[in-house]
């Protein structure tokens, strides 16, 4: 792609040099190391994906096709209404690994609504050949269907454009396409846009997709990436090393990782990454503006997105992941620093994140059910909002930093009595409920309503040393932000007091429980003793005893 300044991106790149023996030789070593980490698709799946999304490109004009006649078109319409479908996410840009999904946008003329996507298109993934885990989420922000076909994951997303037919040679290019059409389609539409344009922007995508899938695996590796939990999600590492591989448009991937780290743990944040100047559409919609918005200036690392309307892709970000994702950049940068002179090998920058041996303390935030669907949509909700917990945190007095993992641990407990079903609903899942199984109940004369869903997520917190000559345990009262966080997800229109829990309370690293670890990771250590229940909250207490079934039991932290 050529500009009119003859470069891509918004300043001319920093050298345009070819790169050096040296960066040829680390390239080949990270692209054998990126094989033995097992992050490419084998050549079996991969025409396995491309059989599947053949007979999905189908499956939709068919579903055109079927609802075309039900709205009463002839023959010939519903045959020319077409439909067609668009990849977008890894797959589009050619960074999938093994069993990654496919996040899939179903193009619809003007006539099939977002009704029919969840009543006639769901109904025949259900009816297709090997689709399995069907299951739409129409309340959703950007509305979805996942399902399994041939072991392949998807999630499919809808626009429904102001046209009649849509046409087999169809480009989503034409900012114009938005017209007329509702945010939800304006934001199932923006992925696939995105994906297309940071493609359109990069000089060589080879080197881009190599430097992207090395960057990808890093920052899962180091647990920050996640855009719910206020990190990068994978739109934001797209659009930052698109930015690098336009600063050296003729380096290649060594070299463009080295210079990742460097310039991003160097960048003058909140100066915004943008891969080409914001642009003004046909839209009464917000583009993202800092002169104008204040919730735009208020915006910590703004990455935008390339594609019209320009909107922020780091928009979570808080000051206690700003200060996690600066700090990993640095350690990035000193591994890659070692690479290029010989004295490390790049599977040291792929080494697995210390989150759970990094904090002496932590929160622990149990969501739990007594229903397996329910739960997902529960555990999502609690999920969506652990952020603001993270931000409220970031005001107490002796707290230097909150820090979220990026995922929740799910488990499911099968117990025998209301007092089993409080300690799992706070998190502590003995040994005993842990090992049991619905087979074990079933002998026993167990029931389903004994079975409780729950999913885990944890918080570290990084604590002010005590003052010098300080004496006693000290007091960090986060009853606060806790209870706030608490009152925060029972709001959701669905919450169930009698069916759903919400627990949050503290807990000391030794306390953390095993699944959290790796085999082997966990040092040999000394039993627990399980925390006492009391009837009420202790002056200091830090806990939200919110739980299914109207169980209520208070556990009472110990000051830190």
């Amino acid at each position: 792609m050529t500009t009119e300044t003859g470069y891509l991106g918004v300043t001319p790149p920093i050298s345009t040099a070819e790169s050096n023996e040296r960066e040829k030789e680390v390239t080949a070593t990270l692209m054998e190391e990126l094989r033995n980490q097992n992050t490419f698709e084998s050549v079996e799946e991969a025409r396995t994906r491309e059989a599947v999304l053949g007979r999905v490109a189908a499956l939709v004009k068919d579903f055109v096709y079927q609802v075309s006649l039900q709205r009463g078109l002839s023959e010939a319409a519903a045959s020319a209404a077409g439909g067609k479908i668009f990849t977008f996410g890894s797959y589009r840009l050619g960074v999938h690994g093994p069993g990654s999904d496919i996040d899939t946008l179903c193009v619809v003329p003007k006539h099939v609504s977002r009704e029919d996507f969840f009543d006639v298109f769901e109904g025949m993934l259900r009816n297709m050949d090997g689709s399995t885990d069907v299951a739409g989420v129409p309340e959703a922000y950007v509305p979805i269907i996942k399902t399994k076909i041939s072991g392949i994951p998807l999630d499919f997303l809808m626009a429904r454009l102001a046209l009649s037919a849509i046409p087999d040679d169809l480009s989503l290019k034409d900012d114009n396409l938005l017209r007329n059409l509702d945010e939800r389609c304006v934001r199932s539409l923006n992925g696939s846009r995105v994906n297309d344009e940071i493609l359109r922007l990069v000089p060589n995508v080879q080197v881009y997709r190599d430097s992207l899938r090395c960057i990808k695996l890093w920052a899962q590796r180091r647990a920050i990436y996640s855009n719910v939990n206020g990190f990068f999600g994978g739109v934001a590492w797209a659009i930052l090393v698109a930015r690098i591989c336009q600063l050296y448009p003729n380096a290649i991937a060594g070299a463009i990782v080295s210079r990742f780290f460097i310039i991003m743990y160097q960048w003058s944040w909140p100066q915004p990454v943008l891969l080409k100047q914001i642009e003004e559409g046909p839209l009464q919609v917000r583009v993202w503006n800092p002169k104008l918005y204040p919730a735009d200036r208020s915006h910590r690392m703004p990455i935008i997105t390339p594609a019209y309307p320009a909107m922020c892709a780091t928009h979570n970000v808080a000051a206690s992941t700003q200060m996690i994702v600066t700090e990993e950049f640095k350690k990035g940068a000193d591994v890659v620093d070692r690479v290029i002179v010989g004295t490390a090998s790049w599977s040291e920058l792929f080494a697995k994140h210390d989150f759970f041996h990094k904090y002496r303390y932590y929160l622990q935030v149990v969501a739990s059910t007594d229903d397996q669907e329910l739960h997902i949509k529960w555990a999502g909700t609690v999920e969506s909002r652990i952020r603001q917990l993270v931000m409220k945190l970031e005001y107490v007095d002796s707290l230097i930093l909150a820090h979220p993992f990026i995922k929740g641990f799910e488990q499911v407990s099968h117990c025998v009595s209301s007092e089993e079903v409080g300690q799992v609903a706070q998190g502590q899942i003995s040994d005993a409920i842990g090992k049991r199984t619905r087979a074990d109940m079933e002998a026993t004369g167990g029931t389903s309503t004994n079975t409780v869903y729950s999913t885990t997520f944890y918080i570290g917190l990084l604590v002010e040393p005590k003052p010098i000559g300080s004496v006693g345990p000290r007091k960090l009262d986060i009853s606060y932000p806790t209870r706030e966080f608490t009152k925060l997800v029972k709001m959701w229109e669905k919450f169930d007091e009698a069916r759903m829990g919400i627990v949050v309370r503290n807990i000391k690293s030794s306390g953390l429980p095993d699944y959290v670890f790796d085999e082997g990771e966990r040092q040999p250590r000394q039993p627990l003793k399980r925390p006492k229940t009391v009837k009420g909250l202790g002056k200091a207490s830090n806990t939200s005893p919110d739980m299914p079934n109207k169980k209520r039991r208070l556990v009472s932290c110990s000051s830190l």
